[in-house]
């Protein structure tokens, strides 16, 4: 499995500042986009999201977002290395994801650009 990076994950009270503040700091423009009641905006390598509180609790479980050449590659990886995959692959916005449960009892979520490349 490649990894070709990660993404910081941060739940916000306020979306639209905290976007203003990772833009400045990023230097580059959000991408914007919804899912399930959460709002997102993705800032470089920051990941913000916003929305219930209840939506949110279950975000603040996953440690981080690792950028990975192929799901599917992620998914045989993590399971031989001993991991369990607790949801996915499915497809996203960006591409597709999958939900892992790291053998030290950490979540992470591994993304690709897979469907966005296909599309």
């Amino acid at each position: 499995m490649e990894i070709l990076g990660t993404t910081l994950r941060i739940c916000v009270e306020d979306l639209e500042s905290s976007v203003a503040f990772y833009e400045r700091l990023a230097g580059t423009p959000a991408l914007r986009f919804e899912r399930g009641g959460v709002s997102v905006a993705a800032v470089g390598c920051f990941l913000l999201m916003s929305g219930p509180e209840r939506e949110l609790e279950v975000l603040r479980k996953v440690s981080a977002t690792i950028a990975v050449r192929d799901v599917d590659e992620a998914k045989d990886a993590l399971t031989a290395s001993g991991a369990q995959v607790l949801a996915g692959p499915v497809g996203t916005p960006a591409g597709r994801n999958l939900i892992a449960l790291h053998p030290d009892g950490s979540v992470f979520e591994y993304v690709d650009r897979q469907a966005a490349e296909t599309a």
